[in-house]
């Protein structure tokens, strides 16, 4: 069977990911964890070939904080939308500075969802 979920290749990349996040990650994953928005979230989860910020199996939500980084790859994030969206997995992005100056919107989109 085609491993989709965590392959086993990206468990390196995966690890330094969570080592290396950011402010804005550190700052939303308090309010992520341990269930406190109700349901489980995981961190660096990796889909297919795509590792996401955040990701809850129980409701296929994921969610992406993008950074300035983002601005010039929009092509490559609407590509990896495309490619969860078949996989049945909605995603949620936010910027940085939205954490920064507006956890509290952010977290009242994501219980919505």
């Amino acid at each position: 069977m085609y491993e989709v979920f965590n392959k086993s290749k990206f468990k390196e990349r995966r690890k330094g990911l969570r080592k290396s996040s950011t402010l804005q990650e550190f700052k939303l994953w308090f309010y992520l964890k341990n269930k406190n928005l109700g349901v489980k979230f995981r961190r660096q989860q990796s889909i297919g070939p795509y590792v996401a910020d955040f990701y809850c199996k129980e409701k296929n939500l994921i969610i992406e904080l993008d950074g300035s980084q983002h601005i010039e790859a929009k092509e490559y994030d609407k590509e990896r939308d495309l490619y969860l969206q078949t996989l049945g997995i909605k995603v949620l992005r936010f910027w940085n500075n939205e954490i920064d100056t507006n956890l509290e919107e952010v977290l009242i989109k994501i219980k919505n969802y």
